[in-house]
């Protein structure tokens, strides 16, 4: 897989993660839960908090304070997409989709949803685990952009982002962007104007690299499209070359 060019600034160092993190799972499998629950403690640093449906799941998550957000597509009372749905409607917090493994329909819906990722069930506790911090990582502090920068803050055309709090505007308005969608962005503005390698934007938004058929980012890209909207002269702002990644279109 390639790595961001040279050109791109150090945006996300891999910072260690020193304080605790706070795990809401929610998954009807008790057996499971336990053995994450398990394993992570015995990993040191993590709380998890489990709960057994998508109401309770949903509840805890709009009510309580959490780093990240494990959540399984088939829930009793309540799905998966559902609690997803919700939780976006109201916080930011980074969900990773428990998805069945080969389901790439679940995969793709979560991800639509506003999910920043997913792992499919039965997963590797370790690869869990480093799935977590990865996200953490990079959804925790970092900076953006290139073109004119100051004091925090890049101007990219139309698009203002504040670095510090990770915030995005269009013309003024705030857009409103996950995590891992924010990552995106910030990949490919800080190469504008040039192609970045789908496998370097999976690495720097992600934390992992691209599986077969895996459309993580290929969506992730679709709900900044909608979200952004087209440029002031109506082209796409973000083009894809097929074959090799995206491209942020700078108007000259």
């Amino acid at each position: 897989m390639a790595e961001l060019s040279e050109r791109t600034p150090n945006v996300l160092p891999d910072l260690p993660v020193t304080q605790e993190i706070k795990v809401l799972l929610v998954d009807d499998d008790a057996e499971f839960a336990q053995l994450v629950d398990e394993y992570l403690a015995a990993e040191g640093g993590f709380a998890v908090t489990a709960r057994g449906d998508g109401e309770a799941g949903a509840r805890s998550a709009l009510t309580g304070t959490f780093d990240v957000i494990l959540l399984d597509v088939g829930l009793p009372k309540q799905n998966g997409f559902s609690v997803l749905k919700l939780i976006r409607e109201q916080i930011g917090t980074p969900v990773i989709m428990l998805t069945a493994r080969g389901d790439d329909l679940d995969r793709i819906l979560g991800l639509e949803i506003g999910a920043d990722d997913y792992l499919a069930k039965p997963c590797n506790l370790r690869e869990l685990a480093a799935r977590i911090r990865a996200i953490l990582r990079r959804t925790r502090g970092g900076s953006s952009g290139d073109g004119q920068t100051e004091s925090g803050r890049a101007i990219i055309g139309d698009l203002t982002v504040e670095t510090g709090s990770r915030s995005v505007y269009r013309d003024g308005k705030l857009i409103t962007l996950t995590g891992a969608e924010y990552l995106v962005l910030d990949a490919l503005l800080a190469q504008a104007g040039d192609v970045v390698d789908k496998g370097a934007i999976a690495k720097h938004a992600l934390g992992r690299r691209l599986q077969p058929y895996d459309r993580s980012v290929d969506v992730h890209v679709g709900h900044l499209r909608k979200k952004l909207g087209p440029l002031s002269d109506g082209r796409q702002r973000i083009k894809t070359v097929r074959g090799r990644g995206y491209l942020y279109v700078v108007l000259s």
